[in-house]
């Protein structure tokens, strides 16, 4: 599922789906059993490659704590000890303000996700919806997420930060982090090593899992109240914000919010995401006729996750994409 940045602009339209995701920032405790490395990742997919890698050669402490934001995480005490004394950071820089400064004093090694990775380029929002709606069809579903509200005000920049929505982008930080741990322990490196081939594995399956699902549907479109979606269109779907997230303020000469197309206009069926913002994109689901669904983030677990992992709930995701788009 490698992401094509020409094929962007070109993601036609041809029906919209409403998606709601779930559990956005809720991070498991930490992970790892005791090892000869400390680990620090910046939240639940961080650790989570960190564990598959590593093994049972490390212990990883997760940044980000269940319940909390990964977003706008203010460090605790213990979380900024575990930065000093790791022998690695594993973050996602720009994502985590907090955790980037602190591992700035950090004595060990800091690994960039955002450095090592092909980030997918942020496309704009307005010109998007616009888009969809000239394209709409009488079919379409919408899904929602359950904590848009906790993204507004989140500028990432020039590039989509949520890259371990795309199988293919976890497994090369997988590599990635096996080359890096092997060069803090050598006599380990042939494990680490080991330890990402199989993560690449299972990732290549999940890969082919929504490729394949996703192949024949009957929508390509979908339509969420959170930005971490566009890695779709590495599926072939694209995806756009509902009016459960507020639009940013429209640059000179371009359409106001009042003008902006309404993307459930001949919608049957929309995806959400939590709380609040799930009751508003209900409620406007509701007035327009659609139905909703719910996708997941998958910024972190929720509090007590269960047998839940980053596998479950990204299959989780494909179940509810399947469904929605009549795939």
């Amino acid at each position: 599922m490698r992401f094509n940045r020409r094929a962007t602009s070109a993601l036609a339209a041809l029906a919209a789906t409403a998606l709601v995701t779930t559990g956005c920032g809720a991070l498991a405790e930490d992970s790892g059993d005791d090892g000869d490395l400390r680990l620090a990742a910046g939240f639940y997919p961080l650790a989570w490659v960190a564990e598959r890698v590593a093994g049972e050669h490390a212990t990883i402490t997760t940044l980000s704590q269940p319940g909390q934001d990964a977003h706008d995480a203010e460090l605790t005490i213990t979380a900024r000890a575990a930065i000093s004394d790791a022998d690695l950071v594993l973050l996602n820089g720009g994502f985590q303000p907090a955790v980037d400064v602190a591992a700035e004093q950090s004595s060990g090694e800091v690994l960039d996700a955002a450095k090592v990775l092909e980030l997918r380029e942020v496309v704009d929002h307005e010109d998007h919806a616009h888009a969809e709606d000239d394209h709409a069809d009488a079919n379409d579903h919408h899904a929602e997420d359950d904590h848009a509200d906790d993204h507004e005000g989140h500028d990432h920049g020039d590039v989509d930060p949520h890259f371990w929505l795309d199988p293919l982008l976890m497994a090369d930080l997988g590599d990635e982090l096996a080359t890096s741990l092997g060069q803090v322990s050598p006599d380990l490196a042939d494990e680490f090593t080991a330890g990402a081939e199989a993560l690449r594995a299972e990732l290549e399956q999940l890969d082919a899992d929504y490729t394949e699902g996703l192949a024949g549907c009957s929508r390509r479109t979908v339509v969420v109240s959170h930005d971490a979606f566009g890695y779709l269109s590495a599926t072939g779907l694209s995806s756009s914000r509902s009016p459960a997230s507020p639009p940013a303020p429209s640059p000179p000469g371009r359409p106001g919010p009042a003008a902006r197309p309404d993307p459930y206009r001949g919608r049957d069926h929309g995806l959400q995401r939590g709380a609040r913002p799930v009751e508003l994109a209900e409620s406007l689901a509701k007035g327009a006729g659609v139905t909703t669904a719910v996708l997941d983030p998958i910024e972190g677990l929720g509090e007590e996750p269960g047998d839940a992992d980053y596998l479950s709930l990204m299959r989780d995701n494909l179940a509810a994409l399947t469904k929605a788009n009549g795939c």
